[in-house]
């Protein structure tokens, strides 16, 4: 991959000058190697991605636990179908159903109806979850995912029908999803970004890890140690907290030295000697 540092807000009194870390996929390389390298897409095309801190769950480890299977339970009236995109149809009804969804939990307008028929024709999605309520006869939620298997799902955006918030549908068809491509032999499910403690939920599902930069790390101490720091200390470098370093034995030193991003610098040529001519 090549990478990219854009630039972003500086802050001259706590000698902050940050970068967003971009990555291009290069020939050869497929989203599942970019994902694995703790980004996410940030174009809906996969040309594009952005190093972030975000959740995947290591389906190998993961088993439900008695929270995974209360709520498995709760809604095991409701059905699922894991549905390719070539075989789904957006059609008007389901257009207008994820627009009332995304105005209500996104804000109005934040997801334009040019943006949401934008995501459904883009190569992000290649793969859409429906959850249908027997008792009703209706489609009551959709989960977007982007599939490679067997190394990864993406768990993209995720609409429903929120009078059925008090079932827990939203939580229960991450779960379901979870669940199922570990049955299914997946290797990781990629569950989005975490910088509040409201995406703490995402953590609950054994063989949860998150990228704290330079590594995928399984402990949530840390997570929690990540946020709590940024809310109280907003201008402090992390790896130069000492706190941090002695709590979880990060060196800054040992930390570069076993980075796998490395910037080549370009070399100095030589000097190429003068020809002489008769």
């Amino acid at each position: 991959m090549k990478l990219v540092f854009s630039e972003a807000q500086p802050d001259y009194d706590h000698y902050q000058f940050p970068y967003a870390v971009w990555a291009f996929p290069e020939p050869g390389e497929t989203p599942a190697d970019l994902f694995e390298a703790g980004f996410l897409p940030s174009s809906r095309f996969l040309d594009r991605f952005y190093l972030c801190r975000q959740i995947r769950i290591n389906l190998a480890r993961f088993t439900p636990s008695s929270e995974n299977r209360r709520i498995l339970k709760k809604c095991s009236h409701i059905s699922a179908t894991l549905v390719p995109r070539r075989q789904y149809q957006y059609t008007p009804e389901r257009r207008e159903f994820f627009k009332v969804y995304a105005d209500i939990k996104f804000g109005k307008d934040v997801m334009t109806y040019e943006r949401l028929d934008g995501l459904f024709e883009a190569p992000i999605i290649s793969h859409l979850l429906t959850f249908h309520d027997p008792a009703t006869s209706q489609e009551i939620g959709t989960v977007t995912l982007f599939l490679q298997e067997p190394r990864l799902a993406y768990y993209y955006y995720a609409f429903y029908d929120l009078n059925y918030y008090k079932q827990n549908l939203g939580i229960y068809m991450m779960t379901w999803a979870v669940k199922y491509f570990a049955d299914t032999g997946f290797k990781y499910i990629y569950l989005g970004t975490c910088y509040s403690k409201n995406a703490l939920y995402k953590t609950q599902f054994r063989g949860a890890e998150f990228f704290n930069g330079f590594q995928w790390s399984t402990n949530l101490d840390e997570l929690k140690f990540i946020l709590e720091h940024h809310k109280t200390h907003p201008n402090h470098h992390l790896l130069e907290c000492p706190e941090f370093q002695e709590k979880f034995r990060y060196d800054p030193a040992k930390v570069a030295a076993n980075s796998n991003f490395a910037v080549q610098l370009p070399t100095k040529q030589k000097p190429q000697p003068k020809v002489k001519h008769r």
